[in-house]
């Protein structure tokens, strides 16, 4: 939909035409979601979700397991095939939404671990931009995170965040398998599933929209999971409430995305990725800075 607004800055009959077709689609409109309360800039930025809401965003400022951190040597791996992760294909698309601070996909799906017998459900997959985990310190374009509940719903965790919200309905465990996306140049160089998916994202250019995608197919992405090393690590979400205790499992394996697909998606997306956290374990970096700032206030 944005694309054709930025027509207009073309030549009179290319005008036209962009004016003509502002308000179609391709692909069927829904009714539009909920954004989010939280962001990325300011005071609704990353530094202040403790402070949106004191009683749910607790662990933003306090907890010592914190996503995302720069993944090295000292991040165990453990092969894609102990994961048995299922997603049907979704011929007839799936919704896409804009919620402010991200877009997503609404699909169903199970991810199975071998090694711990914990079994999940698919909640959703969203991106962001730039990536939020860095490999080796090396910061990628894009990550693909794809969330999984197995107890509890993801709804009920993120109800937690508005005022007034019932403190005992908790989702009880998480995991998230993520995949970092690298920029490619050469035609037809996008893995299949981000091209399916954003041949949408103009339609959604504005927050609270959304839209079925057009079909969709994960059979290569389960694959590429399935045959590559995964960092695996106990983390936290990267988005406010910053629950802990999330089984982070991170393919080794990149995904690709050609540049002018990647800056359409960026230009709807926009910035959407929290700073990276300190050492798993460590003191929470804000809290951190905050017993600075009062030892630094007494002396």
């Amino acid at each position: 939909m944005f694309a054709s607004l930025f027509l207009t800055s073309l030549i009179a009959v290319a005008k036209v035409a962009a004016n003509c077709a502002h308000g179609t689609s391709a692909f069927p409109r829904l009714p539009n979601v909920t954004v989010s309360t939280f962001g990325y800039d300011a005071l609704k930025g990353p530094l202040n979700w403790y402070g949106l809401n004191k009683t749910a965003n607790v662990a933003c400022e306090k907890g010592t397991t914190q996503s995302p951190i720069v993944i090295d040597a000292s991040i165990s791996t453990v092969p894609g095939s102990t994961l048995k992760w299922t997603v049907p294909d979704y011929p007839d698309g799936a919704e896409f939404e804009n919620l402010g601070t991200n877009v997503e996909v609404i699909v169903n799906g199970s991810l199975v671990d071998s090694d711990s017998g914990v079994s999940y459900s698919l909640a959703q997959f969203h991106f962001h931009t730039p990536a939020e985990h860095r490999l080796e310190d090396e910061f990628y374009p894009m990550e693909m995170h794809w969330v999984f509940e197995s107890e509890g719903t993801l709804g009920d965790l993120l109800r937690l965040n508005e005022p007034g919200a019932d403190m005992s309905r908790t989702a009880k465990q998480f995991a998230v398998v993520a995949f970092l996306v690298e920029l490619c140049e050469s035609p037809g160089c996008t893995d299949p599933v981000l091209d399916a998916v954003f041949s949408a994202v103009e339609d959604i250019a504005v927050p609270g929209e959304a839209v079925m995608t057009g079909p969709l197919a994960f059979g290569e992405l389960v694959d590429k999971l399935e045959h590559s090393q995964v960092y695996r690590y106990g983390g936290s979400l990267t988005t406010p409430p910053c629950t802990e205790n999330v089984d982070w499992l991170i393919s080794a394996e990149l995904l690709y995305i050609d540049v002018p697909t990647w800056l359409a998606v960026k230009k709807v997306i926009k910035y959407n990725a929290r700073y990276t956290q300190d050492t798993l374990g460590a003191v929470n970096l804000l809290q951190n800075v905050a017993d600075e700032l009062c030892n630094s206030t007494s002396n």
